[in-house]
């Protein structure tokens, strides 16, 4: 088997290039410049896609300013941002779609989306009026500029349905845009704007099933991709020393416990939204979620089976004991990713969540290094061999 450092070593390695490798958003709107130096009176992260709006609003004249950035799914696809004069949603949207022409060069276009499904999105005129629109591309990041005239009905309430979307390709000659994907992000790309203040007052992201998709996300990402770790660090160091027995012990167990417990209600609320999420299937995550569930319970029931510590198999179930967990512990933090890609809560989630586990895995490696020094020096000194709480075997 490895040596403890070694396996510490490859843990450390995993959480940090799982953390560098996803694609996390490092821009927020107030960051974002323009080429022409225009200034708007407001600007959001809007909640999925990766996505920005920028826009001004004059109520005087029922004007409304906008430039929506975002990036297409591949680099000769589509962006569109749209207002729809009815409902929050895809259906009778009036869309500015921006995409390169067939000599490369970015163009904006005004599209009609039908009111019923299948729906058929068709180059025209919008049912209000557009002008001064262009588009241009920035470091693979997509930009719509334009003016509109906000429809009398939808200036009286000061807010507007908006629908936001990206795409991977578009045949530029006949104008057609290929389907985007259907991932929840994208079906979720949708809310109600505030066009004096500036904010989202509804959207797709805040639905109770979004919520429900929330506290599955959280329940997870505190039980398999935070307190879980934290149990096998406690019983991974502390138990070098005799002062912490039988202290470590104890909490180790209250920690697995508790990531058990809270993970198989988080496991339970995945379970609920993926039967009611017919037609979408994220097959990768909830695989990972039933292998985590199915060896966290085996190794929670293996606790009732523990030989005790001078027993002949005591060895033995160490060694699978340790092996699960570690089992465990990966495919916790790689499903944490998963969920986060999954739900794009926004980048200041993913930032704490990467920064908690940079700073377990920077406490593990320096109780690692203060182990082998207190190891080493006791070999020096000729001492006893180090206490194990577990099956009193040397370490490392």
């Amino acid at each position: 088997m490895a040596s403890s450092f070694q396996i510490s070593a490859l843990l450390l390695t995993f959480c940090v290039s799982i953390s560098l490798t996803l694609p996390v958003r490092s821009q927020t709107c107030a960051s974002q410049t323009f080429t022409n130096n225009n200034l708007y009176t407001h600007c959001l992260d809007l909640p999925t896609l990766t996505s920005y709006l920028h826009f001004t609003y004059d109520a005087a004249n029922s004007t409304l300013s906008v430039a929506f950035f975002a990036s297409p799914s591949k680099s000769d696809g589509w962006i569109s941002w749209a207002i729809n004069p009815k409902v929050a949603a895809m259906g009778g949207a009036q869309a500015l779609v921006a995409f390169k022409d067939t000599t490369g060069v970015m163009t904006a276009k005004t599209y009609n989306i039908s009111t019923s499904m299948p729906y058929s999105v068709v180059q025209s005129k919008l049912a209000f009026d557009v002008w001064d629109t262009r588009a241009e591309e920035e470091s693979g990041v997509m930009r719509i500029f334009a003016k509109i005239k906000v429809p009398p009905e939808l200036a009286a309430t000061g807010t507007l349905h908006q629908v936001w979307q990206v795409g991977s390709s578009v045949d530029a000659a006949k104008g057609e845009l290929t389907i985007h994907e259907m991932g929840a992000s994208n079906l979720n790309s949708k809310g109600t704007l505030d066009l004096n203040g500036g904010k989202i007052v509804s959207s797709g992201g805040l639905d109770s099933r979004t919520k429900r998709k929330n506290i599955h996300g959280v329940l997870n990402a505190v039980s398999w991709g935070l307190l879980f770790p934290f149990g096998i660090v406690v019983a991974r160091y502390l138990r070098t020393f005799p002062s912490a027995d039988p202290a470590w012990f104890y909490l180790h167990v209250f920690c697995q416990v508790s990531a058990y417990a809270i993970g198989v209600a988080g496991w339970a609320t995945g379970i609920k939204l993926g039967s009611e999420s017919k037609g979408i299937q994220y097959s990768l995550h909830r695989n990972i979620g039933i292998a985590l569930f199915s060896l966290a319970t085996v190794q929670i029931f293996a606790l009732f089976l523990r030989p005790k510590k001078d027993h002949k198999y005591r060895l033995y179930w160490n060694i699978y004991h340790h092996g699960v967990g570690y089992v465990i512990l990966i495919l916790g933090i790689l499903n944490v990713f998963k969920g986060l890609d999954i739900l794009q809560p926004g980048d200041k989630w993913r930032t704490i969540y990467i920064i908690a586990i940079a700073v377990l895995g920077g406490v593990a490696a320096l109780l690692e290094l203060i182990t082998w020094i207190v190891v080493l020096r006791r070999k020096s000194s000729k001492s006893t061999k180090p206490y194990d709480g577990y099956g009193g075997q040397s370490r490392p």
